[in-house]
């Protein structure tokens, strides 16, 4: 009987690694190399195998046999007494106490084979043990079980994890991988998920080399059900806009979407533009925080022109006018970047970004932009971020 004190501390050790260790080719044989090298001797087994299903069969893909040399079967039935045993109940030891007598020898025949069962929606695979003389039964089962639990665990969380980056993938292609070029403009964009996914979104809609449109959106909550409206919003706005079909018809149409949708979040803010000759700013703002217009000499607020999309069945929204002088930037973002909070849980606040923007207002849109994004971020510590935070700065330069 090995000390207990010392097996269990070893063993949680011997698990964590299983969940941070790389996942390559070669996982299983070093994870069970290490297993063989630590436990071998205190729980009396000297060598282990892997098998990977193969069509109809097991087929060793790994023998470590230690320090005596087995005639390991180099495959089994996938249907056989043994595997359907491993794979009924996740961990077996096959000893006289088994209530059927083996097909054919797994192992050499002075030694136990005891095996756990690993799967994924990918594959299976059969990990033996050769138990030698002087195991004990509650140590055997007590090491199986937690090796194999955290080994199905870390396949399923390398799943899941798969799963969040291909969204994430996906998500990051519906964002424009830089701003559209446009004649007497410079834009600048940045988005900051707080998770894998995002809320966040910004698009632009360019109908010909001198007409812009753009859109920035924030959809409530974050991660997963708030990436899933994003994606529909945005769909929806690259379907819709067209020279002929412009923003207040799109609106309602979207609205009408998101009314329906059963696993996204329930609402989004959005503003959405169009520049339809230099300086004619045509804009509805569906309860989205107010970008504002910003020169030497003022700052103009483009303040909510009707609520956000998916609260009601059937939305009143207006289009205004603003026009936007040369030398102007319209700042635009998301609650992600004004509600940033400190350690005293004040929030960055409008007023702060908009002192920031004037403070460095000479600067390209490229340097404010990351003019902005630092010091919002040194504002919160230099922490993660809480909140998906978006911003895009557009300047008229002619």
């Amino acid at each position: 009987m090995i000390d207990p004190k010392t097996f269990y501390r070893e063993l949680d050790a011997a698990l964590a690694n299983i969940s941070i260790q790389k996942s390559d080719k070669n996982f299983y044989i070093s994870i069970l190399e290490e297993l063989r090298q630590k436990f071998g001797v205190t729980l009396r087994f000297d060598g282990s195998y892997i098998y990977e299903l193969r069509g109809p069969q097991f087929m060793c893909i790994n023998a470590s046999t230690g320090n005596i040399k087995s005639k390991i079967k180099t495959h089994f039935a996938s249907d056989s007494k043994f595997a359907q045993a491993v794979i009924k109940h996740g961990s077996y030891i096959f000893n006289q106490e088994n209530t059927f007598k083996l097909d054919a020898s797994i192992c050499r025949n002075e030694c136990t084979p005891a095996a756990i069962f690993i799967y994924s929606a990918e594959s299976q695979w059969i990990f033996i043990f050769e138990l030698i003389d002087g195991w004990v039964r509650e140590e055997i089962t007590l090491f199986l079980n937690s090796v194999r639990t955290a080994l199905n665990y870390r396949l399923m969380a390398d799943k899941v994890q798969s799963e969040f980056e291909r969204a994430s993938q996906i998500q990051k292609s519906l964002l424009p991988p830089r701003p559209p070029e446009i004649q007497g403009y410079n834009i600048a964009q940045r988005s900051l998920a707080a998770e894998l996914v995002g809320g966040d979104f910004y698009e632009y809609f360019q109908f010909d080399e001198n007409h812009l449109g753009f859109a920035i959106g924030d959809a409530s909550g974050h991660g997963i059900p708030a990436a899933l409206l994003v994606r529909d919003v945005v769909i929806g706005l690259r379907m819709s806009l067209s020279r002929d079909v412009r923003i207040m018809h799109t609106l309602k149409k979207l609205n009408q979407v998101i009314q329906r949708s059963t696993y996204s979040t329930n609402f989004i803010s959005l503003f959405i533009g169009e520049m339809e000759e230099p300086g004619h700013l045509f804009y509805v703002n569906a309860g989205h925080p107010p970008p504002f217009l910003i020169s030497r000499n003022q700052i103009t607020m483009l303040e909510a022109s009707g609520i956000a999309l998916g609260f009601l069945p059937e939305i009143e929204l207006h289009r205004y006018f603003v026009y936007m002088e040369p030398g102007a930037k319209l700042v635009l973002y998301t609650d992600g970047i004004i509600e940033r909070i400190n350690r005293d849980e004040e929030q960055f606040g409008l007023e702060r970004l908009q002192q920031v923007v004037s403070e460095h207002i000479d600067q390209d849109v490229k340097t404010l932009l990351e003019t902005i994004i630092k010091k919002v971020y040194d504002f919160g510590g230099q922490t993660s971020w809480e909140d998906d935070a978006s911003l895009v700065i557009i300047h008229r330069t002619q």
